[in-house]
């Protein structure tokens, strides 16, 4: 088994900690004479390493409304209006939790190689502790690198006098001390755990996050070499039902390489704002944050074309013969949905309620709720009818990693190489055909992939991540690392008439989601200015990514408090 759990609610370290917002001196911290003495310590210490908030921003949300695939209303992120600075909460708050993670997994790593620890922890236990510290620190100086560029890098304790003089260090020599972290983890860490024990990191975890890490920064050779070793540990495989994977009730699947556990009973869950955010109105819900129409065009059609070339796609029926992953992640018209027909159509001022079997006043429409999505768009991945259970707390393992994830990695990385072989389509195969349902030799039941050129699979690929891993973080370093963020993120959110213009200007009631089929372009986005400039849909929110956004602000109490602190261009 490989996914990792913990005692969530336990946090030995505490939270408070110096001024300055590195926190490369945690003077609450319990001090190494105290702690660290024998195992039952080390693993309640090192469980604060596994904190959520170290690892997923705004559960998820910081990431997802910063990319194209999904908006908040009229709200803009910072990022989408060109207005980040130093003051942005989002950077302060990566760059301070990264620093506790890292203060606090310097701190263990000094207490675990003092004299008293050793004499107390034996050696081949204390180097697994020790493999996984450095996994967590090495994960952690990746966010800051990735995010920040040039960034403070320690292996020490720094005094507190030493914090508000220390400058940053090189990324390439900090990407270097990653590698090197995230190899002695892999080399050190078991490949998996005996199922009666507590599970934790594995060899596996640290491969795959030292893949990531290297495609994020360009290094594709270490980047391909470290997802095939993951992949060739053989101890991974893709969950066999794609939309059942992202369920509450899906536990210790053999796809998750890295995960947060999440327990109702121990008080960890998504909050109640963001399961509301996330439900349809008539199921009690906001539905706030919705997927963009750039998302929803994304998804290819069952012949693997895109849907301004493929035969099958259908603008009155616009969720018909698409990629099964698009009606396992959207919310298709006319189908149930959290125990309501969901027909966003504002002629359907009533729906079924199937509990009762009666016609209720339909909510989830701008006809008769001002604030149902404005493009008709809802969430579906992972929600199913548990969500309205538990005061609306619910409970899926947040996922870090995870085998498809590797696959399209090494592929990714393979392909900017321009080192095309057959593994390099048979890994993107292995995702598409999951999910149709079918195995990867099936080729006459999904769209396999065929090319053989790397412009043709560059492309390939990285659609094929957007409908893989919508809605779990990962579009925005996408975009990012693709240098694509100044294009995809110029461009204005789109969304449906007002319900009065809709009646006045679309005749044919079934063209009333979007009225004709959008050009996709090499980069997979669709062009709705047309349909725009024709008065047809609604620029919802217009967007002004500034380039200067591709390294985010140092925060501002690092830059008052130290004279070598110095600020990334632009800001």
């Amino acid at each position: 088994m490989k996914r990792i759990h913990y005692i969530a609610v336990i946090a030995i370290v505490c939270l408070s900690a110096c001024q300055n917002t590195l926190d490369l001196y945690p003077l609450a911290q319990p001090s190494a004479e105290k702690w660290y003495s024998n195992e039952a310590e080390i693993q309640l210490a090192l469980n604060d390493l596994y904190r959520q908030d170290f690892w997923v921003p705004d559960e998820g949300f910081g990431n997802e409304v910063l990319s194209d695939d999904a908006f908040y209303r009229t709200t803009l992120s910072p990022i989408k209006s060109g207005t980040t600075n130093s003051q942005w909460g989002t950077s302060t708050t990566l760059w301070r939790n990264s620093y506790k993670a890292i203060a606090r997994a310097n701190r263990a790593l000094v207490a675990l190689n003092s004299p008293e620890t050793k004499a107390n922890v034996p050696a081949a236990k204390l180097d697994i502790y020790i493999a996984e510290i450095r996994f967590h620190r090495a994960s952690q100086y990746a966010i800051l690198v990735t995010h920040f560029g040039d960034v403070v890098y320690s292996e020490d304790i720094i005094e507190l006098d030493k914090a508000y003089s220390v400058g940053r260090t090189d990324k390439k020599i900090v990407i270097s001390k990653i590698y090197a972290d995230f190899d002695a983890a892999a080399a050190t860490l078991p490949k998996s755990y005996a199922t009666s024990v507590t599970k934790r990191l594995t060899k596996g975890a640290a491969l795959a996050m030292k893949a990531r890490t290297a495609l994020y920064v360009g290094d594709y050779k270490i980047a391909a070499d470290a997802a095939k070793a993951c992949i060739d540990l053989a101890a991974y495989s893709l969950h066999p039902n794609y939309a059942n994977l992202f369920l509450q009730n899906t536990k210790d699947s053999k796809e998750i390489i890295f995960g947060l556990p999440r327990s109702i009973a121990l008080n960890i869950s998504i909050p109640s704002s963001a399961v509301l955010d996330r439900i349809s109105r008539n199921s009690g819900g906001f539905g706030a944050i919705c997927p963009t129409w750039d998302l929803f065009c994304a998804y290819l059609c069952r012949d693997g074309l895109p849907i301004d070339k493929s035969p099958l796609f259908d603008p009155r029926n616009p969720f018909k013969n698409r990629d099964p992953r698009c009606t396992a992640t959207i919310v298709e018209f006319g189908t149930t949905h959290l125990g309501f027909t969901y027909d966003p159509n504002p002629t359907a001022l009533r729906v079924l309620r199937v509990s009762t079997n009666t016609q209720v006043t339909n909510n989830d429409n701008r006809a008769n709720a001002q604030f149902a999505s404005f493009n008709g768009l809802i969430w579906k991945k992972g929600i199913d009818d548990t969500w309205l259970q538990n005061g609306n707390r619910v409970e899926p393992d947040q996922i870090i990693v995870r085998y498809a994830d590797v696959l399209l990695m090494y592929a990714e990385a393979k392909i900017e190489l321009n080192e095309i072989d057959q593994t390099v389509r048979d890994a993107i195969n292995a995702v598409r055909a999951r999910a149709y349902g079918v195995a990867p030799t099936a080729t006459a039941s999904y769209p396999a992939v065929n090319a053989t050129t790397q412009t043709d699979l560059r492309k390939t690929v990285r659609i094929e991540r957007r409908m893989e891993f919508a809605f779990e973080g990962l579009r925005y370093m996408d975009i990012v690392r693709w240098k694509l963020a100044g294009k995809v993120l110029n461009r204005p959110v789109y969304g449906m008439l007002d319900p009065t213009d809709l009646k006045s200007k679309i005749v044919d009631k079934n063209l009333w989601f979007f009225p004709s089929t959008p050009v996709i372009d090499e980069d997979g986005l669709a062009d709705f200015k047309p349909m725009f400039d024709a008065g047809l849909i609604k620029l919802i929110v217009p967007c002004a990514w500034q380039d200067r956004q591709y390294l985010w602000p140092i925060p501002t109490a690092e830059i008052q408090i130290n004279p070598n602190m110095k600020q990334n261009e632009g800001y």
